[in-house]
């Protein structure tokens, strides 16, 4: 038996990254999930079979997870689909970096719309059903810049903190109704974006990480497993970095 077995998760931005290693292990823990992109092409397709191997329940859903309708609408389905949602995991996101001097609306409206509304959509749309089986795990994926800052991307940190506020803000709104909600504020993560950066910056990075090396993706797939399982029954409106200490 799994540390998930028998719950349902739900992981926005799953075709790929991240996400993708957050479905992979939380199916390797018994979950069935539900998992969305904004398109589901051919790499999400595998990726479904590729979590369906695991011997758990997998579909995949194409949504825009930043319109507030139509997320509505792919709950709805996800949950006549599966019966229940135990965990929403809130992956989805894009940057659009810029200095702030430079940046235009449309890149600030972009950022905010897909990493922090698309959070206050399926939080919105999964609360009612977690209420009604009196539990549930929310976890937020921030990121490090959304507790620090970062120059050039006063977008992304704007978000990233939006979704810890909003994370902490629902845990003292839920908590009475057993609904949880926590963040996950990863550092630097070997990911197919971290690779295409030029080797000075890699090291540069390296050189602020007290352990040395970038995080693997199983490193924040790991602690999202702990906070989506009963393990963290007493954990709210909390964020864990998963930075190699860069930021202590």
């Amino acid at each position: 038996m799994g540390l998930l077995s028998g719950k349902t998760a739900i992981i926005t931005g799953a075709a790929r990254g991240i996400g993708k290693a957050l479905a992979l292990k939380f199916a390797e823990e018994g979950a069935n999930i539900a998992f969305t992109d904004l398109v589901i092409d051919e790499n999400g397709e595998a990726t479904r079979r590729e979590i369906e191997a695991k011997g758990v329940k997998c579909l995949a859903y194409a949504s825009n997870a930043a319109n507030f309708d139509e997320t509505e609408e792919i709950v709805k389905k996800i949950h006549a689909d599966f019966g229940q949602i135990d965990i929403l995991v809130n992956n989805a996101g894009i940057t659009k970096d810029g200095l702030m001097l430079r940046m235009s609306e449309a890149q600030w409206d972009a950022v905010i719309n897909v990493n922090l509304k698309s959070a206050f959509n399926f939080i919105h749309a999964c609360l009612p059903i977690m209420m009604r089986q009196r539990g549930g795990s929310i976890i937020n994926m921030s990121s490090v810049v959304g507790v620090h800052g970062n120059a050039g991307q006063a977008n992304y940190a704007a978000s990233k903190a939006g979704m810890i506020a909003l994370a902490k803000s629902v845990a003292q709104e839920m908590g009475s109704r057993g609904i949880r909600a926590n963040s996950i504020a990863p550092g630097f993560i070997e990911t197919e974006m971290t690779h295409q950066l030029p080797e000075e910056v890699r090291k540069d990075w390296m050189q602020k990480i007290p352990l040395r090396r970038g995080g693997q993706t199983d490193d924040v797939a790991n602690v999202a497993v702990f906070l989506a399982s009963d393990l963290s029954a007493y954990v709210t409106g909390q964020v864990i970095q998963v930075d190699g200490g860069m930021n202590t």
